[in-house]
């Protein structure tokens, strides 16, 4: 909710922008606001992955893919994320979310992103999402016939099937009771 009035308007500022295929790079530049910091007057580390949301959204408008996934009633959904830090984001500073799809699996579209300033990266995040519509999850094929086919170089690295593997839970209708080992 706190990034409602900034999608938004992201979502009416990206349409105006350079338009990129599903398949590119998209660099979205930004700026460290109040509300974007902690106590320590630095971006908070949840707020890393909210602000990278800002950066998908920025890639799916620019390459048209928004519109064609609305109009059929598929809504993007995280799966899986991990981030790792290197150096604080500070109040007032430029900065640039930088935005890849490195590849796909039979379930979900596996994102890049990274958070740069001055050339250097801040932080980095791998985002796996699904698309998902009133009748449950969208299938590969019909992602692809929505996005196109990847280009040969768009490759899921190994890690990433292992990653996925050790990290992801029971699916949403898989009884997943609590008990600490």
């Amino acid at each position: 909710m706190h990034l409602l009035l900034r999608t938004l308007l992201l979502l009416f500022r990206s349409a105006r922008r350079r338009p990129l295929t599903v398949w590119d790079s998209a660099s979205l530049p930004l700026r460290v606001l109040p509300t974007d910091i902690d106590i320590a007057m630095h971006v908070n580390n949840g707020m890393y992955l909210s602000l990278m949301d800002l950066g998908r959204f920025d890639l799916m408008v620019r390459s048209g893919v928004w519109k064609r996934m609305r109009r059929r009633g598929w809504s993007p959904v995280v799966a899986a994320e991990t981030i790792a830090f290197r150096k604080s984001l500070q109040l007032w500073q430029h900065y640039t979310i930088e935005t890849r799809i490195i590849g796909l699996d039979t379930k979900a579209i596996f994102f890049e992103q990274r958070m740069v300033a001055d050339g250097e990266i801040y932080a980095r995040a791998y985002i796996a999402t699904r698309l998902v519509s009133r009748s449950g999850p969208v299938s590969q094929d019909e992602i692809l016939r929505e996005f196109g086919q990847p280009p040969a170089e768009v490759v899921l690295p190994e890690w990433i099937h292992e990653w996925r593997e050790s990290s992801q839970l029971p699916g949403s209708r898989t009884p997943a009771p609590h008990s600490w080992p």
